[in-house]
């Protein structure tokens, strides 16, 4: 079901009750890379899941460049108001001192392109997990 469908029937309440029922899951699991929704970092137990299940990254970036990245997107239904940049803003606000508790590595992810961003995130993983 498309997010903002669940939005729709469910409001974000339900769609954060799914979220966290997937990430339990997932964070159970090994050998994956997962990538959350902004918002999954919200719940403290999904915080706990996700510090203790492996390798947090936080790519990090200004709601003024996530703005420019979504706001095209009709998919992501808390943007979808009169003033998206300012929603972002408040979001960012909120998020971010949550996703710097819980990450092992934040990673400005604002310039570049994706494969320079990977080469970025393997250099440190290999520094941080290095004996």
């Amino acid at each position: 079901m498309r997010i903002p469908v669940i939005f729709e029937i469910e409001g974000e309440e339900g769609f954060r009750k799914r979220e966290s029922q997937v990430l339990a899951k997932l964070t159970g699991m090994s050998d994956l890379v997962l990538a959350t929704g902004g918002g999954a970092v919200l719940a403290e137990e999904n915080r706990r899941c996700m510090r203790d299940s492996g390798v947090v990254i936080y790519l990090h970036s200004p709601p003024e460049v996530l703005y420019e990245r979504t706001r095209y997107d009709r998919n992501r239904p808390l943007l979808q108001v009169a003033d998206p940049l300012g929603a972002l803003r408040n979001l960012y606000e909120l998020r971010d001192p949550l996703y710097r508790a819980v990450a092992h590595l934040v990673i400005d992810s604002t310039n570049g392109p994706s494969a320079q961003l990977a080469e970025r995130i393997e250099g440190e993983l290999r520094t941080l997990c290095e004996p």
